[in-house]
């Protein structure tokens, strides 16, 4: 028995409910002046510590906020809550994504008009957040250099959604022998158009640039 037709129309029924609960959020968040950034990328590629950078950055002038999506451990909520930022962390469980629902129940009891930015660290993976709106203004598809030059062209849907690219771990680009135009060509190939950042974290290089780029989509935003 062909079971193919009914699953495709059971994802369908999904996506569609959760495209739903995303306008929502989204609606929300502007009314409320929330800037919501949320982060996409593969496990190990830098996710946390360039939030964890970021929300400190944030932090001297701006109300920030986070919510943190992992199968299991609050391991990563609790090291950025040391920035001082409102933080909770979302245990996934087996899903291996954040959805529109998982972020508006996060968010219950939280005065949404509270923070300026609100950034969302989904769950370590390229494949299944892909199709899942979360009611954020800017979605960055982060790509490290340890990851090699081909990432896009493997996992192309991640990254035809981005608004933004960024080129994570560039400390480490010349010990991993990334070829950075080739990169840059590859994600060209998929998302034609799209912005991309070369940033790291652990020395600050392309930070004030990622810091600029927020500032400005926020301030679009909410114009």
């Amino acid at each position: 028995m062909n079971r193919e037709p009914r699953l495709v129309h059971v994802r369908q029924n999904v996506l569609k409910q959760n495209d739903i609960v995303a306008r929502a959020l989204r609606e929300e968040f502007r009314r409320a002046g929330v800037f919501v950034v949320s982060l996409v990328s593969s496990p190990g590629s830098g996710k946390t510590t360039l939030l964890e950078k970021t929300l400190a950055a944030l932090q001297r002038s701006r109300r920030v906020a986070a919510l943190v999506g992992d199968l299991a451990t609050e391991n990563d909520a609790n090291r950025l809550a040391r920035t001082g930022a409102r933080v909770k962390q979302i245990v996934t469980g087996t899903v291996c994504h954040l959805d529109a629902m998982m972020v508006r129940r996060a968010l219950e009891g939280w005065e949404l008009a509270g923070p300026d930015f609100l950034f969302i660290e989904n769950v370590g993976n390229l494949v299944c957040p892909a199709a899942y709106d979360l009611g954020e203004e800017l979605r960055a598809v982060l790509l490290s250099v340890t990851e090699g030059e081909d990432k896009p062209l493997k996992y192309p849907p991640i990254f035809h959604g981005a608004d933004l690219v960024v080129i994570t771990k560039l400390d480490l680009a010349e010990a991993a022998g990334f070829d950075r135009e080739a990169a840059r060509r590859n994600i060209e190939a998929v998302a034609p158009g799209v912005p991309v950042l070369e940033v790291s974290a652990r020395t600050g290089a392309g930070m004030d640039a990622w810091l600029q780029i927020l500032h400005d989509r926020a301030i679009a935003a909410h114009r």
